[in-house]
Parts: structure tokens; sequence; C-alpha cells
């Protein structure tokens, strides 16, 4: 995949990345048990969980789900339904007036494919959503995607290659790519 960077498990880095994963885990937990209406509250957890100030017109609903924060970016007058999940090691930048439906899932981290690296190694890549993007409830998004300028995702696609600007892409169809080798 385009941009993919492996963390090797078992390593310093790899610890440092779980017990961030933790702080954030606790950080939405209790984002997600606080009153709705507490939007100063709301607003305190998502720096928190982001690392640093956020535009004060991002929206984000709970239930929200995120295992890192540190790689996520907003643009202005972005809206996130409830139901959501951000797993963004590998880096997720919204854009400017983005739509996120209901149990959206964006996913920038794995692991490879190869059944003998596969427990070695956290795989990531990135994902840009650029401005003016909608995407419907429970679509996923995988790593190394990117979402073209203006586009909509439909409800419950599966992206899991590149969104040329202006499109609308739709299904859920699993196409076999390769074989792998037996272990």
């Amino acid at each position: 995949m385009r941009g993919e960077r492996r963390l090797p498990t078992r390593t310093p880095e790899s610890r440092a990345f779980a017990e961030r994963v933790q702080v954030v885990m606790g950080l939405t937990a209790r984002l997600n048990a606080m009153p709705f209406d507490d939007l100063d509250g709301r607003r305190t957890l998502l720096t928190e969980i982001f690392g640093g100030p956020v535009p004060d017109s991002l929206t984000v609903l709970p239930p929200f789900h995120c295992d890192h924060g540190l790689g996520a970016s907003f643009g202005e007058r972005v809206f996130i339904n409830q139901g959501c999940y951000f797993l963004d090691l590998g880096g997720i930048t919204i854009g400017d007036r983005v739509l996120i439906g209901p149990r959206v899932t964006l996913t920038t981290a794995g692991h490879p494919v190869e059944p003998a690296e596969r427990f070695d190694f956290i795989t990531s890549a990135p994902i840009t959503i650029e401005d003016d993007v909608w995407i419907g409830a429970a679509a996923t998004i995988c790593p190394g995607v990117t979402i073209g300028r203006g586009s909509v995702v439909g409800a419950g696609a599966v992206v899991a290659k590149d969104v040329p600007p202006m499109s609308i892409v739709t299904g859920t169809s699993a196409v076999e790519r390769r074989r792998l080798s037996s272990p």
C-alpha cells in the first residue's frame, strides 16, 4: 500500500504506542460518558485526545472511539456523527466541510498480509479526506486511501483504493487479489 510504514512489535516504540492507546481509550471513555450538552467538556477532552487545539467548528458526536489521537488533523466545519472509529496511527487528514456519517471507520493501521510477519509488525498508512467530502453511514476507509475533493462514499462502502475528486463510490464486494504462500 502507498505510504506504508512498519512499526516492529516488542520494541520501545511499539510499547509507547500501546501506552498512548491506553491513555486515549480512557479519554474517549470519559468523552462518551459525559452529558451530551457539556460542549466545553467535550472540547476539552477532544483537545486532549488529539494532542492540541481543534477547530471551534469541529463537531464530534459521541460515542466516538479513537486509538492514538496524535495522528488526526481537521479542517473547518467538519461534522463527525455518532459511533465513529478513528484508528489514526498512520495519520488522518480531514479537509474543510467534510461530513462523516454514523458508524464510519477510518483505519490507518493493520498488520502485514504474510502470515509469517503478521505478529512482528503493525503496518500503517495515512488516510486523506479532501474538502467537501461526504462519507455515508457505516463506510470503512482503509489505510493509504485518499478521498478526492467533493466526492461521496456511499453507506456501507469499503474503500481500499483512492477515490477521484467529484466521484460517487459504493459497494462492499470482496475480490480475491492474490493467493498467500503457505506457512
